[in-house]
């Protein structure tokens, strides 16, 4: 009587079976393959927006540091990104200290940030420059891409390279 009472025990707590079977398994691997099918492309458009607001962000740093660069030194704008930038202890007209060593590579969350002098007056002052703002891999670190110059007026172009006749940022 005791070997049934044993059998039956244990044909109703489930026996001696341990684990999960493979039908639960294949459910628990599907569930969380629906859930990264979800999450990933969320989780990439989210970096590539947080990308693109660190590049408009980046140029309102590029120009808040070419106006004080000027008013500065009173040479005009800077000749480049490299002379905003700088790392040593003497701050100067070429190393003035005013924007990161990450921003001044020309480099920065996703984006390559081309800067050019595009003007200077007779004493050979910068008096106008331009600064683009496009993505690494277009698609993956960013879509936009942004331009300013001296006007400190961003625009963005969501094809191509942005100008001067593109939108301007809200």
């Amino acid at each position: 009587m005791d070997a049934q009472t044993r059998q039956l025990g244990e044909r109703r707590s489930g026996g001696r079976q341990q684990g999960f079977s493979l039908i639960e398994l294949l459910i628990v691997v599907s569930v969380i393959l629906i859930i990264a099918a979800i999450a990933i492309p969320n989780f990439l458009r989210s970096k590539m927006r947080a990308n693109e607001t660190s590049a408009v962000s980046s140029l309102r740093t590029i120009t808040t540091a070419e106006v004080v660069y000027s008013t500065t030194y009173g040479i005009g704008y800077s000749s480049s990104l490299a002379a905003l930038g700088g790392t040593s202890a003497i701050v100067d007209q070429s190393n003035a200290g005013l924007i990161d060593s990450v921003l001044s590579s020309g480099a920065k969350s996703g984006y390559a940030f081309t800067y050019v002098a595009t003007a200077s007056d007779g004493a050979g002052n910068i008096i106008a420059y331009t600064v683009n703002a496009d993505p690494s891999v277009v698609g993956s670190s960013g879509d936009q891409h942004y331009y300013v110059d001296q006007t400190s007026i961003i625009r963005e172009n969501n094809t191509g390279v942005a100008g001067m006749s593109d939108t301007p940022v809200n």
